[in-house]
């Protein structure tokens, strides 16, 4: 599309849940081969890169994220030969492969940790972690008030009555990041990947890693929704030195060939402090949590966008777009609701209200060229491409999700939007593993799912699939597209319209009443159907003009 501009500053990134995909072995759970065996289906897709969620060996207490080894693919997914083959299939499929990595916070199984635990208090070991001890006469309170991300507190005290600190699950011990172990031994596990032929990675909590050495409470103000937040140093979170360690990293990124990058999971409480991440010589690009999270509003939309795109031009950063991922309810059953209220960070998206699914479907169709339109990249979760709403009646029974036992069974966690893809058939497992495979789903598929599997969607021009599939060919072929510029057009209250040069316009509709397309020569793409040149509520056309 720009070959002379960086792979990552246009592409289209798309996110595998490896556990979800496509199961290669018939145990159940998706894993590296079946991921290979559905390179096709992706190349055809028209994605440019895989982000793929931590396949790392792990006892799964966090679905991954806990870490007992990044040198090693744990044996539910396969091994480093099988990752070493992927990465090179997918590379002669024109793909790119991005995985995670988790530099906040290691596995309780981890050996630095188990030999942390064998030393005791006060030795070399512990202090690749942060251990302290406890407030109070007899040590039995925590060393400060800090809370985990998975409720209750950050804390967990040990036998030898020393705590240590998780922000998330106690599973989960935070790193040291003042320790020059910790970053010598990550520029390690960057260099083994990249050597193997990974073009980046997604940084998992890059807000993080960095504590205060004097873990002090929390300022009153961080608990208080008002006033401004940004001139106060959070303790944990957002600290400023933490792009040293990003600059060191980028350094080691630049010593293999090919653009290699990374992209930041990043939460800032300003657009300038996210910036900052993305600053030349630092990390290449953020996810643009402010798109997913606001609400289906033009105002709304078009202030994310602005200011998106003004604070990343400024650092000569690219946008890169996203609506849905892992951590939160899938966006056609977001938009199913009358009234999208914009979400708010840290509360996962539990919205009220009837379910209207072919409204969410409309919307989301129109989101999806709106995204596809923007400059910058765009990030595509698994299932976005069919259409597939959030699970919401998944048994209790079957929930995996640490959340629905931390929260004491009153938050049912993130499973919903987890339950594995749908690839052919009319009964479940819908071609996830193989068709001999005795073994059910990890999470049970809906008895519908038949109607939105990849084979059902094939070749159906109303699809949700062969919308997408034009849309990233269109957006391949057309000059306009990708990383550079656009600029707003006219329109009325409830209506997006912007052009990209050359010669190219997005509509979206997001009023009640049809709009009538400006002036064309052509649509090029369009949500639903034109009639007489009205674009109906909830719909988004791409025009040749």
């Amino acid at each position: 599309m720009h070959s002379t501009t960086p792979w990552w500053r246009s592409a289209v990134i798309y996110q595998v849940y490896i556990r979800s995909f496509a199961d290669g072995n018939g145990d159940g759970v998706g894993d590296i081969a079946g991921l290979r065996s559905r390179l096709p289906y992706l190349e055809q897709l028209g994605v440019d890169a895989l982000w793929i969620n931590p396949w790392y060996k792990s006892p799964m207490a966090d679905g991954g994220y806990d870490v007992a080894d990044f040198r090693e693919i744990d044996p539910l997914f396969g091994t480093v030969a099988d990752a070493e083959q992927l990465i090179a299939e997918a590379h002669r499929h024109g793909i790119r492969i991005i995985p995670d990595i988790v530099p906040n916070h290691t596995s309780d199984q981890h050996t630095w940790f188990q030999a942390a635990l064998a030393a005791g208090p006060g030795s070399p070991e512990r202090e690749r972690y942060i251990f302290r001890p406890g407030r109070g006469p007899d040590g039995a309170e925590p060393p400060n008030d800090w809370v985990s991300c998975f409720g209750g507190p950050a804390w967990t005290r040990l036998p030898d009555g020393e705590w240590y600190l998780h922000l998330y699950a106690p599973e989960q011990p935070d790193l040291n990041w003042q320790h020059p172990d910790v970053h010598a031994d990550f520029e390690s596990i960057l260099r083994f990947w990249f050597s193997r032929g990974v073009d980046g990675f997604r940084i998992d909590v890059a807000h993080g890693l960095v504590k205060d050495p004097e873990l002090p409470d929390l300022p009153p103000l961080l608990d208080s929704a008002d006033g401004p937040r940004h001139h106060i140093q959070h303790p944990h979170w957002d600290r400023d030195e933490v792009h040293a360690i990003y600059r060191t990293w980028r350094k080691v990124a630049d010593e293999f060939e090919g653009d290699r990058c990374f992209v930041a999971e990043a939460w800032a409480d300003t657009p300038e402090r996210l910036a900052a991440y993305v600053r030349p010589g630092g990390l290449h690009t953020a996810f643009n949590f402010d798109f997913l999270m606001a609400s289906w509003d033009a105002k709304d939309l078009r202030a994310v966008i602005d200011d998106s795109l003004a604070m990343l031009h400024a650092v000569g950063a690219p946008a890169t777009w996203v609506l849905s991922n892992h951590d939160v309810m899938r966006h056609t059953s977001r938009y199913a609701r009358k009234t999208v209220a914009r979400w708010v960070p840290n509360e996962r998206y539990q919205p009220e209200g009837n379910v209207d699914l072919e409204l969410g479907t409309r919307r989301a169709r129109a989101a999806a060229l709106l995204m596809l339109a923007l400059p910058g990249g765009a990030y595509l979760y698994q299932g976005d491409e069919l259409g597939l709403p959030e699970v919401e009646d998944l048994p209790e029974s079957v929930l995996q999700d640490p959340i629905w036992e931390r929260s004491g069974h009153t938050d049912h966690g993130r499973d919903g939007c987890r339950v594995p893809l749908p690839w052919s058939g009319q009964s479940a497992p819908f071609g996830f593993s193989p068709e001999n495979a005795p073994a059910e789903p990890w999470l049970p598929q809906p008895a519908n799912w038949g109607e939105r599997s990849v084979e059902a969607q094939t070749g159906d021009e109303s699809s949700m699939l062969e919308l997408y599939r034009t849309a990233l060919r269109i957006r391949r072929e057309n000059p306009a597209l990708g990383d550079g510029t656009m600029t707003w057009l006219d329109a009325p209250s409830g209506v997006l319209s912007f052009r990209r040069d050359p010669g190219f316009v997005c509509v979206v509709n997001l009023s009640t009443e049809p709009y009538r397309l400006p002036d064309h020569t052509s649509i090029l793409l369009a949500s639903g159907p034109v009639t007489s040149g009205l674009l109906a509520p909830h719909q988004a056309a791409w025009l040749a003009a």
